[in-house]
């Protein structure tokens, strides 16, 4: 079910024959082979895969050689292209007009041939026609005989190729919704329309008993079963912690070897939901084989299923994680209650990424003067000038605990196609699962248990849906953070200690939302957030500028943004820009 959009190269050039344009062809197909090489080179998919590139057959001067590198590119499964010249070339002619395609065009600095004129014009072109197109154009002057790509040229392009990688992927895929909206949650009221046209996404849906139907029929692989449940009594059940039920609610020993017996045919279920199994062909059960196309899902939980059976945040968590019993493998993004708004700023995470992602409550911001109140001692370090607690039941992906190493031996979140079987069992390691507190979830489960380690870059973002406005993204950029012991026990008992904590403390700036730590959380604007490993604001608003979704808020410094060039003739301040040019283009499939 994976899906390897290419990234398109457009060498273009000067039409003229008779000696210009033969002067031009080596140079014009060396810098389209550079470009391929750098983004194979630097951008992965999301599940390790190195990002294959697609270069026309020739150079392109007229309208049709533009149309027969189109007619290729729909024939290999370019998902978007960048334009590459040198020189001057026949704008209207040469540039790329599928509406679908993210664009980007390198216009060479160089003085002996006008690529900075081609580029200026075809950009106004792409204005012009309703095609906004990405303009890049590097800071010095190259010479001719120069086919390197300078630094601030190749950032730009990777950048752009990150995300356009991004938008190709969710195009034709499906969210999942398991169960429907949870609690009165506005995010896990699924807007079709949203996915479908800002996305190119189809919405699937299941009620939750199917999961007891393929229990109870037993669909499932009985032999991963196995397998599976082995490996969750070696590194999960092994570290089952205490139970603060009271007596009389507490599960019994036998309740509870039923419970973990459950959430892990419930893990291979969900994932055969959304992605099918080859293996359910061969049981016989043809049609639950084919799964519903799914790259993220929501799982509604509360309260219909979780007052009566085991909750999902086993399933949730070792999901969102980049390992399983199988071993290492890219991590899935299935969201807590459903709230598919944040599961789109989790997919986004992840397909930039290609790391787990955490799913949390932005539950508390606690001030310095406050913990002072209730512990009687002083943050210090990162949240000296006080922090917000991030915390849910369910699905932060347990690479979250920091126990992988960088190369300076520091910790972090790894991508997957770094993580090591090490870094799998030093995470397992540092996780505990704890019985559910069954005044929140009377049908019991287990809920990961652990502390994120401090130090380590992440980004908060969040999609939400405005009536009369659309979608908007809120991105904070931050660190995790260390606290004292004792003082993270007294907080910690405050809230629900039997989930998995991170304490966040986000990059301040002159912004008005981020002046102090309490004013992002007093501007955040819903009660979940999707945090990802890594400061990727800027690659979060290059992406959003693609599926034309404003950015409301960020911390990211000014000089780091890239939008399409088209942008610059809404305004000269940015977040006005931004609102007035996704409010004019509207999404891209409507």
């Amino acid at each position: 079910m994976n899906k390897y959009p290419k990234i398109g190269i457009r060498p273009t050039i000067d039409g003229r024959q008779g000696g210009v344009r033969e002067s031009l062809e080596d140079k014009t197909m060396s810098l389209a082979r550079a470009v391929a090489d750098l983004i194979s080179s630097h951008v992965k998919y999301s599940d390790g895969t190195p990002v294959e590139c697609v270069i026309a057959d020739g150079t392109i001067g007229r309208v049709g050689e533009s149309a027969a590198c189109a007619g290729k590119f729909e024939r290999e499964g370019v998902g978007a292209t960048i334009t590459v010249t040198s020189c001057w070339c026949y704008g209207s002619e040469t540039m790329d007009m599928n509406p679908y395609w993210p664009k980007a065009v390198w216009g060479f600095n160089g003085t002996e041939r006008p690529g900075a004129v081609y580029l200026a014009a075809v950009l106004a072109g792409h204005a012009q026609k309703g095609l906004p197109a990405f303009g890049i154009y590097g800071h010095d002057v190259q010479d001719l005989d120069d086919n390197s790509i300078p630094a601030d040229v190749a950032e730009k392009i990777l950048r752009w190729t990150r995300a356009a990688v991004a938008v190709a992927q969710m195009r034709g895929q499906s969210y999942l919704s398991i169960g429907s909206q949870c609690m009165g949650i506005a995010g896990s009221i699924v807007d079709q329309n949203f996915f479908q046209e800002y996305l190119g996404m189809r919405n699937e849906s299941v009620d939750e008993t199917e999961i007891l139907r393929r229990m109870e029929e037993g669909i499932y692989d009985h032999e991963e079963y196995d397998k599976a449940m082995a490996w969750t009594e070696q590194y999960c059940k092994s570290k089952e912690g205490w139970d603060k039920n009271r007596p009389e609610r507490q599960k019994t020993r036998e309740q509870k070897d039923a419970d973990w017996e459950f959430v892990v045919k419930m893990t291979l279920i969900v994932r055969d939901l959304m992605l099918g199994n080859p293996r359910l062909r061969e049981m016989g059960f043809k049609e639950e084989a084919i799964g519903h196309n799914a790259i993220a899902a929501g799982f509604q939980g509360q309260r219909q299923w979780t007052d009566w059976k085991p909750n999902g945040d086993f399933t949730e968590a070792l999901m969102c994680s980049t390992f399983d019993w199988n071993g290492i493998r890219k991590a899935y993004v299935l969201a807590t209650e459903n709230d598919s708004c944040n599961a789109v700023a989790m997919l986004f995470g992840n397909l930039l990424t290609g790391c787990g992602q955490m799913f949390s409550d932005v539950r508390t911001y606690w001030s310095p003067e406050a913990v002072k109140r209730v512990t009687g001692k002083e943050l210090t370090g990162l949240a000296a000038g006080g922090m917000i607690h991030l915390i849910n039941s369910g699905a932060t992906t347990l690479d979250a605990t920091g126990e992988s190493t960088d190369a300076a031996g520091k910790p972090c979140m790894k991508p997957c196609w770094e993580m090591t079987e090490k870094d799998a069992e030093a995470c397992l390691k540092a996780t505990n699962w704890l019985p559910a507190d069954r005044d929140y979830f009377r049908g019991g489960g287990f809920s990961s248990n652990f502390l994120s380690k401090g130090g380590m870059p992440v980004t908060m973002s969040r999609l939400n849906l405005v009536k009369g406005l659309g979608p908007v993204l809120q991105i904070a950029e931050g660190w995790t953070a260390d606290v004292d012991s004792e003082i993270h026990e007294v907080l910690n008992k405050r809230t629900d200690p039997t989930w998995p904590t991170t304490w966040f403390v986000p990059r301040l700036c002159d912004k008005p939302a981020f002046r102090d730590v309490y004013s992002v959380m007093n501007n955040w604007g819903a009660n979940h957030g999707a945090i990802s490993y890594g400061h990727i604001g800027q690659d979060l608003i290059t992406l959003a500028s693609m599926l034309r979704i404003p950015v409301c808020m960020h911390n990211v410094e000014e000089d780091k943004i890239f939008r399409p060039a088209a942008w610059n003739a809404f305004g000269m301040d940015k977040e006005g820009a931004d609102y007035r040019a996704c409010q004019v283009y509207g999404p891209i499939y409507k």
